[in-house]
């Protein structure tokens, strides 16, 4: 086992072990909406698994470096996600919405710091789906006597339709995806467009997943020149995309660098 560095949050310490036992090593997080009880109140749960829709890992509040929830309205301001409990697999946050529009709430983590065995490597390319150019560098790495030594970072984003839906806007996290067909509430077979952004700036040709909690099945698709992507749910439910941009970083030697980013958004009936 790979020694882990003294600043390894508790959750990421749990992926890892996870991912040393040979689980997928995909470790995305994502919010679920839960219910509440109070008017004017929205309440979410905030967790890591490795697959969608189980939460698996709790996310630190001390870990996060940007959060918030906004109305999509105009001029509307944003206001803090709150912290209400954690728990062993997920952060349990609060926010007041007393509007009728759409509600958009996100959350990014500050970076840590892992390395992996290469078995673990490959499931790890196979869950996001890597391009053959970073197995190639990997491979070359491999045979220098690299280990994997990756610097990661979370970024989680959720849509709450309401009765006025509005646009997406961005939110400032360093990886991000609008939902630019409209916040409206979405049905079956709804053509839906989704814009990834890294920096703020369209990301091009980076694999994403959609996947259901209605079915293990996901559908792969690539950003085009835009960083756009368009899908038809065929299932109501809950849903989320999902996506990791991987690569070598262009400070650190033999480093790799990697920013995860998730979409929650529900899916009605026809």
């Amino acid at each position: 086992m790979h020694p882990i560095p003294h600043r390894f949050p508790k959750t990421a310490l749990a992926w890892l072990l996870c991912a040393m036992a040979g689980s997928a090593s995909a470790h995305d997080t994502w919010f679920e909406r839960l219910p509440s009880a109070k008017p004017g109140e929205l309440r979410l749960a905030l967790g890591t698994g490795n697959r969608f829709p189980v939460h698996e890992f709790g996310v630190g509040a001390a870990s996060l470096r940007a959060s918030g929830c906004r109305a999509n309205t105009l001029n509307a301001s944003v206001g803090p996600l709150k912290t209400v409990r954690e728990t062993p697999t997920a952060l349990i946050v609060r926010a007041q919405s007393a509007t009728t529009a759409a509600v958009t709430c996100w959350a990014q983590q500050q970076p840590f710091e892992v390395e992996i065995a290469p078995p673990i490597v490959e499931t790890y390319f196979k869950e996001i789906n890597a391009p053959q150019a970073l197995r190639t560098a990997w491979a070359e790495m491999r045979a220098r006597g690299i280990t994997w030594k990756e610097r990661y970072s979370k970024h989680a984003r959720i849509e709450l339709p309401g009765q006025r839906g509005g646009s997406a806007q961005p939110t400032g996290m360093a990886m991000d995806v609008l939902l630019q067909s409209g916040l409206q509430a979405v049905r079956v077979g709804d053509a839906l467009v989704f814009q990834v952004l890294r920096d703020g700036e369209p990301l091009p040709g980076l694999a994403v997943e959609l996947h259901s909690n209605q079915s293990p099945i996901g559908f792969w698709k690539q950003t085009d020149a835009q960083g756009r992507v368009s899908f038809a749910p065929p299932l109501a439910g809950r849903w989320v995309l999902r996506g990791t941009d991987l690569r070598l970083s262009t400070t650190e030697p033999d480093t790799w660098e990697s920013r995860f980013v998730t979409l929650a958004f529900e899916v009605a009936s026809p």
